[in-house]
């Protein structure tokens, strides 16, 4: 189905591999394309309440593969036409996605990563806001997520000096949930995965769409719209299912619906 990416599904959670692994898995066109319509199917499938996009061999993402790109490129159009769907794709999705950082993530790696709901890295792994090295700025959303995880001043050092960041410097910086062994690396990503995937999947969609909303609105509209996102949530059967388990003391078996 795919030339550039892996896809499967299991327990509950879509796993999304870049498969280029000999370029550490950098974009070409297709991967573009080829994420952005993995996230939808994963997005629009009952089957999928959690979603991790990794990648193969010993890479996460390298950033925008240079043997396409030539002095006559738009750069501009090729973020409207490529970058800017994947990343919009991922940022609209109301279902759980999990960046499962196995290595290296540099430039529109890292704002792959940086578009993602959690991050678990790998004590390997590594993040590099490569841009500033080739004269460019970071794009793919980079800059949008980067200052709402770390505030104005550190986004504008990463961008600007484009110095490596380790694991256990992304964690520090807040760019990393959590820094895994890389020794016990696929058995602590399937765990998170599917802990996350067994929560009420459409009560974390509706977070995340508040969440959004809370820096944009003002607080009389915020509270209007956490109020309908509240009576959506009530109606779910996984509601129901938790006000039932915690009167009957027991753990809650959630759906996703």
């Amino acid at each position: 189905m795919y030339e550039t990416i892996l896809y499967s599904v299991e327990n509950g959670v879509a796993r999304i591999s870049l498969n280029r692994p000999t370029t550490l898995n950098a974009f070409v066109a297709q991967m573009n394309k080829e994420i952005t319509h993995a996230i939808k199917v994963a997005s629009a499938s009952d089957e999928v309440r959690c979603i991790v996009l990794t990648g193969e061999g010993r890479g996460f993402c390298s950033g925008q593969d240079l043997s396409e790109v030539d002095e006559k490129m738009d750069h501009g159009q090729v973020l409207r036409e490529k970058y800017g769907p994947m990343v919009k794709q991922i940022y609209q999705c109301e279902k759980p996605i999990i960046a499962a950082v196995n290595g290296i993530a540099a430039g529109a790696g890292f704002s792959l990563a940086l578009a993602c709901d959690f991050r678990l890295l790998s004590d390997r792994a590594s993040f590099l806001n490569a841009f500033i090295h080739i004269g460019l700025i970071p794009d793919s959303g980079n800059s949008y997520f980067l200052t709402r995880l770390v505030g104005e001043a550190k986004a504008l050092e990463i961008s600007i000096l484009g110095e490596k960041i380790p694991a256990d410097q992304a964690l520090a910086f807040g760019l990393a949930t959590k820094v895994v062994s890389s020794d016990n690396w696929d058995a602590e990503v399937t765990q998170f995965a599917e802990r996350i995937a067994a929560l009420p999947t459409k009560a974390i969609g509706l977070i995340k769409r508040t969440i959004k909303s809370a820096g944009e609105k003002s607080f009389t509209d915020y509270l209007e719209e956490e109020a309908q996102a509240q009576r959506i949530a009530g109606l779910t059967k996984d509601a129901r299912e938790g006000v039932q388990a915690f009167m009957e003391k027991r753990k809650p078996t959630f759906i996703g619906k």
